[in-house]
């Protein structure tokens, strides 16, 4: 019998579907011919592809963490990563350059390609990313008659000769696509709409200029500049922010594609901050949105945050670097985000035919709710999202005479235009929290020895000058330390009468932070802010009779990274004046001022093992200001991350074995009462099996017998599971093989898995009906069953991994309970075997 034309079209549908799911496997294969693109998409090798990018940055980790993030990251669904090139880290003194170990950016492109993914190259050179002066070395500073980012010849001439040598480092080692290298797209400047107005003809003059140069060295690849509304062609505008599908008004041209080049998958945290959070529903929704609305690339900023080592970060922001990425700062999945966001990355790739070929239609289904379809001429092939952007109401939605619940400030995705395989506010992948665990090898025997700082005298420094003289243009980006310091005489009368009445010493100081000392005590301390880094400083002091020394210890915390005219920035401290003399105010801000750049130790790299035996080391004591530390530990055993616990310190920095793992500020306490940071990453290649050495400065006074080595983990994890209901099941999903399985790959199931070669040992939680709380904190509603427990138990314990099912008669739960939402909530530890043989 002949099929019937209705079954010629459904067998013509299905094969058009598993040909759109074997093209997404098909990554990389073709003709080598470059990278194009039209008002759809980018165009790579000829062929069209939706293209989920994270920015993974090189420096923010190390060589050997490469490979493991990538692969965490293809696994997540992202096809491109993007890094930024930091060219003070690659330059630091003019001529002088470094690509070894951390900065090894070729090495790091390379293992990309290796797992098959593309790049997206972010050369700037001005690349802001919250890194020291925004990328730009500081000798470039002191280039005579230099404006950053602007039309002026000394800026144009070393901008563009540091991007052509980055360019040609590139084609050298064959890594643009036209030479079957993974690079796809290269970013010149960045958001310069943010600064351009400063320099109004200038300004708009650079900007063309900074397009029409990159153009010009012939990558084979597009250019793109992000918030750029100007760009010139060809070079492609993009967006950066938290809702590019409702903020983008697109790009400036036609023929140009739209892309999304950071999608803030939190926020970046200063010191004093509390923490900051983007919930796995809210990052998918507008992921969502952006695809639903023309959208073809999305990144993720950032998708594994890393670690500013050394003096890396700019002003005040802290170590841990968006640490609320998919990938937090120790390479651990922070779930549910990165589950949460694969599973929406396999529902758009599902839908990649009906979006790169589909024409695109809007129709409203009634107040804040909307369906975007696309549907391709003459085919069944088709997708929809149907949003409800109403923040708190859930609503239900008619398409095409078919009820679909959406919840509030959500989308769903439907591939067929029929069946909904994915809702951006149900979340189906597993949770889990990260716990510290003492390591016991790594803080036995406690031998802690100090070295303490001298406070120089005026007539011990080197620099001298009539007034307090700006500290970046002396330390020159070497230090975070600049001493000032004077002296003056009084007379017994000019001192108060009374004895429990002091002077006061007030500082007035540009940023960012200073420690106080008279006559070699330590008076106090004081900080600017991130928003406002110029501060004043008052004190109380013990002043004599004779000569009285000031001694003032000022310093950056990073320098700024944005902003127009970051070249004539300028900090440190400017007036000083002492406040309750007999004889009225002395200001001493005209005095002889001595000026020494760094501290002794830091000069004699006492944190590594030649430098510490440079100087004398006595028994640690308490508290004391200004204060090297130093012990030795064995590493921890095993392979989970390491961190040092400095809740017990102030200010300073740490290095382990010679490497700086960055500045710590736990004194500087955020809005809540606690320090935005205590827990510090020591990347498991700066350690040696034992005799490691860890070097601490501390700058105002803490007790290091309280820092604590620790392993880090995410093995209590979580599944918080509604049974799923779907709208409308179709024929092509229960009878075609290759499409059921990439719907069963998205449908909501309760799986549990543990990583790292652990199984579940035991079953903390569970309960099927209204649970509450987040994993850590769940508990049982007023529709617990009571078997939910026992039932886990039964199906996990012991394994790897477990799918339990998420259906009301599975835990002899009551159907008909009220206020039951049909949920189940689990919560496990994952652990080692007891037996490594078994």
């Amino acid at each position: 019998m002949s099929p019937s034309r209705s079954e010629l079209c459904m067998l013509r549908f299905l094969c058009l579907l598993i040909l759109a799911v074997a093209a997404v496997t098909a990554h990389g294969k073709g003709e080598v011919n470059g990278v194009t693109y039209d008002g759809r998409s980018l165009i790579i090798n000829g062929k069209r592809n939706l293209l989920f990018s994270g920015s993974i940055h090189y420096p923010r980790s190390t060589p050997e963490m490469w490979p493991g993030i990538i692969a965490k990251a293809k696994q997540g669904g992202l096809n491109v990563i993007q890094t930024y090139v930091f060219w003070n880290a690659h330059e630091p003194q003019q001529g002088q350059f470094n690509f070894q170990g951390r900065l090894d950016v070729i090495k790091f492109i390379k293992l990309i390609q290796k797992q098959g993914l593309y790049v997206t190259l972010r050369i700037g050179p001005f690349i802001e990313a919250e890194w020291n002066f925004g990328g730009f070395p500081f000798w470039l500073k002191e280039v005579n008659n230099i404006t950053f980012r602007s039309d002026n010849p000394p800026f144009k001439y070393h901008m563009k000769k540091f991007t052509k040598m980055v360019v040609k480092m590139m084609k050298d080692e064959k890594l643009f696509i036209p030479q079957g290298g993974p690079i796809i797209l290269a970013q010149i400047e960045n958001e310069y709409n943010n600064v351009a107005l400063a320099f109004k003809e200038n300004g708009a003059r650079y900007v063309q200029w900074a397009g029409r140069m990159a153009v010009g060295l012939k990558t084979g690849v597009p250019w793109v500049m992000c918030k750029q509304k100007d760009a010139p062609d060809p070079v492609i505008n993009s967006c950066n922010g938290r809702n590019c599908g409702d903020t983008f008004t697109g790009p400036n041209k036609p023929h140009k594609p739209v892309l999304w080049t950071e999608n803030w998958t939190a926020q970046y945290r200063v010191f004093g901050d509390p923490p900051s959070q983007r919930s796995a529903e809210d990052l998918a929704y507008s992921v969502a949105r952006f695809f639903s609305k023309n959208g073809t690339l999305t990144n993720y900023y950032m998708y594994y945050g890393g670690t500013n080592f050394g003096r890396t970060g700019s002003s005040f922001v802290m170590t841990r670097y968006y640490d609320e990425a998919p990938l937090d700062e120790f390479g651990l999945k922070k779930e549910p985000k990165w589950g949460h966001l694969r599973d929406l990355h396999s529902a758009l790739k599902l839908s990649r035919k009906a979006l790169l070929w589909g024409t695109n239609t809007v129709h409203p289904l009634g107040e804040d709710l909307e369906a975007h379809v696309y549907k391709k001429q003459r085919s069944n092939v088709c997708v929809a999202f149907l949003s409800n952007s109403n923040p708190r109401i859930d609503k239900i939605a008619n398409f095409k005479g078919v009820d679909y619940f959406l919840p509030h400030h959500s989308i769903s995705i439907l591939p067929d235009c029929k069946t909904e395989i994915y809702n951006t506010q149900r979340v189906n992948s597993q949770h889990n929290t990260r716990t510290y665990h003492l390591a016991k090898e790594a803080n036995r025997n406690q031998d802690w020895k100090m070295y303490q700082e001298s406070i120089p005298t005026v007539g011990q420094t080197h620099i001298k000058a009539n007034q307090p003289l700006e500290l970046m243009n002396l330390t020159k980006d070497t230090t975070d330390y600049l001493w000032y310091a004077t002296s003056f005489n009084l007379e017994e009368e000019d001192l108060p009468m009374r004895h429990d009445i002091r002077p006061v010493i007030q500082v007035s100081s540009l940023g960012h932070a200073l420690h106080g000392f008279v006559n070699d005590v330590y008076i106090g301390s004081g900080h600017g802010t991130n928003i406002d880094k110029s501060f004043s400083f008052s004190k109380p002091a013990h002043l004599k009779a004779g000569t009285n020394h000031i001694s003032l210890l000022g310093m950056t915390v990073g320098l700024p990274d944005s902003g127009a005219l970051l070249e004539h920035r300028i900090a440190g401290v400017h007036r000083v004046v002492v406040q309750g003399l007999n004889t009225g105010t002395l200001d001493l801000s005209a005095n002889v001022w001595g000026h020494e750049i760094g501290v002794l130790g830091e000069k004699l790299r006492i944190y590594n093992h030649r430098g510490s035996h440079l100087v004398q080391w006595t028994d640690a004591k308490k508290r004391t200001p200004l204060t090297w530390y130093k012990r030795y530990f064995d590493a921890p055993h095993g392979d989970d991350p390491v961190a040092i616990d400095m809740g017990s310190m102030g200010k300073g920095m740490v290095w382990i074995n010679g490497e700086s793992i960055g500045r710590y500020w736990v004194s500087y306490l955020s809005p809540l009462g606690k320090p935005s940071q205590s827990m510090y990453h020591i990347p498991r290649s700066f350690l040696k099996p034992s005799g490691n050495l860890m070097v601490v400065f501390e700058e105002t006074g803490g007790n290091p017998e309280e820092i604590a080595v620790v392993t880090v983990r995410r093995d209590n994890i979580c599944t918080i599971v509604t049974e799923f209901h779907p709208a409308h099941v179709t024929s092509w999903a229960r009878e075609n093989s290759q499409i059921r399985t990439v719907v069963e790959d998205v449908k909501p199931k309760a799986q549990l898995k543990c990583g790292n070669h652990k199984v579940i040992r035991s079953v903390a939680f569970a309960s099927f009906g209204n649970p509450t709380g987040s994993c850590g904190s769940l508990k049982a509603g007023s529709c617990h069953a009571t078997a939910a427990k026992s039932v886990v138990e039964k199906a996990c314990l012991g394994k790897s991994t477990c799918v339990l099912p998420v259906k009301a008669e599975a835990y002899g739960a009551d159907a008909g309970c009220p206020g039951s939402t049909n949920t189940l909530a689990v919560q496990v530890k994952c652990a080692r075997k007891k037996n490594p043989n078994a």
